[in-house]
């Protein structure tokens, strides 16, 4: 083949669109073997929760014009770890018929999770049976607060290693 009659050009953009196709391909077959796991900060995915951001900021402004929450476990720990909440009116008088749904997670994964319902109430606190976390380290606490027609998500962010828990 000679090089100078200009025939090495439709050859090597061949190769190279070749080449690019070929990494196309093996980019998506490594992404679709990958552990990649929905979020679930809204307890529900990404897809359902940003189609209701609306909704979901409108709710929670409603929520915190009547009503306040408060995580009372001073930490969390590997052993009987007992979540606790106060849900009180802007009055601080105890709201005693909150439904609150919670899920205790590892962040990024959901493996590990474990679901909470049904809390007893006790002098004016929600208090879920005792847990045990399968592993040390990081976890996302998240509620789901329903008073009436008023909804209220909760995240709050713990570590077994140290004893601050963050809201987010």
């Amino acid at each position: 083949m000679n090089l100078s009659s200009g025939r090495i050009w439709p050859y090597t953009i061949a190769t190279l669109v070749a080449i690019v196709f070929s990494f196309c391909v093996g980019t998506i077959y490594v992404v679709s073997q990958s552990p990649v796991q929905t979020s679930d900060l809204y307890m529900t995915n990404y897809q359902d929760a940003d189609a209701n951001a609306n909704k979901i900021i409108k709710n929670r402004i409603a929520f915190n014009k009547k009503y306040k929450i408060e995580f009372l476990t001073k930490k969390l720990v590997p052993e009987n770890t007992v979540i606790k909440y106060r849900i009180t009116d802007l009055d601080a008088k105890a709201v005693k018929n909150a439904k609150i749904k919670v899920i205790v997670t590892r962040p990024n994964e959901n493996t590990h999770d474990i679901d909470l319902k049904n809390p007893k109430y006790i002098d004016g606190v929600y208090v879920f049976e005792s847990i045990k976390l399968p592993l040390k380290g990081r976890w996302d606490i998240m509620a789901k607060i329903n008073v009436g027609d008023n909804e209220r998500f909760y995240n709050l962010k713990a570590d077994t290693r140290n004893t601050k828990v963050k809201q987010y």
